[in-house]
């Protein structure tokens, strides 16, 4: 295993790992922008009311993205394990 190779698959690892959450991340950042501005407007300033819509965001972020999630995690699994023999020598 060579160094380039190395550094390829954790490069790969971590496009692969910022692909799979950017999603959930986006949804995330909506809501708490949206809560936000809610707060500002009303003039709340209560810390704690952007997690459940946070939680609630992300979990509609995983419900509607969970199948392309599942493809591109097993894609990129399967990568790997096809490739073992290439990797050893």
């Amino acid at each position: 295993m060579t160094t380039e190779l190395v550094i390829e698959m954790g490069q790969r690892t971590i496009e692969t790992a910022l692909l799979l959450v950017a999603p959930a991340l986006l949804f995330s950042l909506v809501a708490g922008l949206l809560v936000s501005l809610f707060q500002a407007v009303t003039q709340i300033n209560e810390a704690t009311l952007t997690f459940l819509p946070k939680i609630l965001a992300v979990a509609l972020a995983l419900l509607i993205f969970f199948p392309w999630m599942l493809s591109i995690i097993i894609e990129f699994t399967s990568r790997i394990l096809i490739n073992i023999p290439n990797y050893v020598h």
